[in-house]
């Protein structure tokens, strides 16, 4: 069951999926999907299986076919480094893109910045600075207090909880009404997260399993 946000007229649905979608906008969004990081291990010799970029793009796939949107926003990270961009994760990302048929737009990321001459061959379109959407702003590292409302990722926030003797760290998505800013989750599945700690006004939109449930600050 997926939360909706209302911002700047626009009607944000937050999906499980760690994805929101924007349907006044035809338009999906996601962020630090990290293609080729287990392809980076391996440069460095530790055996990481490949697998978990199939198991990402698959779920990308999904996605589309479900919502079926006219463009696709990357919000930073899309690949991981230049030693995982090997033929085969790049043979992925262009079977996706075949596939799907969506049209991709890259905010470029901390990780993705310097891969911009490859990636320009990847049918990818990128922006460097943060992009203007219909009153909404998209950028990869969450930007200071801005009239629009922020929409990035950069941080893969994740809220822990306590119940009795259970503890639990789970992916969100971060509103922080003061700084006019959600942050989404990382979507790919093996990028790790760091812990937010939530202030009045803030609302951790938490993840678990197929459910997206609001916890407030």
């Amino acid at each position: 069951m997926a939360e909706d946000l209302l911002l700047a007229s626009h009607r944000l649905r937050l999906l499980p999926q760690k994805a929101v979608w924007i349907e006044s906008l035809r338009a999906l969004l996601v962020s630090d999907i990290h293609l080729g990081k287990s392809e980076t291990f391996q440069h460095y010799g530790l055996p990481i299986p490949s697998q978990v970029n199939d198991g990402t793009l698959q779920r990308l796939a999904a996605l589309c076919t479900q919502h079926q949107p006219n463009s696709l926003w990357i919000l930073g990270d899309l690949f991981h480094s230049a030693e995982g961009l090997t033929e085969a994760v790049m043979d992925s990302w262009l079977k996706f893109l075949a596939q799907t048929q969506v049209t991709a737009y890259l905010i470029l990321g901390n990780h993705d910045r310097r891969l911009q001459a490859i990636l320009s061959q990847l049918s990818i379109e990128c922006f460097v600075e943060a992009v203007e959407a219909e009153g909404l702003l998209f950028s990869h590292e969450p930007l200071p207090l801005s009239d629009l409302p922020n929409l990035c990722g950069h941080t893969h926030p994740c809220l822990r909880l306590a119940m009795g003797c259970d503890r639990l760290r789970l992916p969100c998505f971060h509103w922080q009404a003061r700084q006019n800013r959600l942050t989404l989750p990382s979507f790919g599945e093996f990028t790790g997260g760091y812990d937010i700690d939530l202030t009045p006004g803030d609302v951790a939109y938490v993840i678990a399993e197929e459910t997206v449930t609001a916890f407030e600050g």
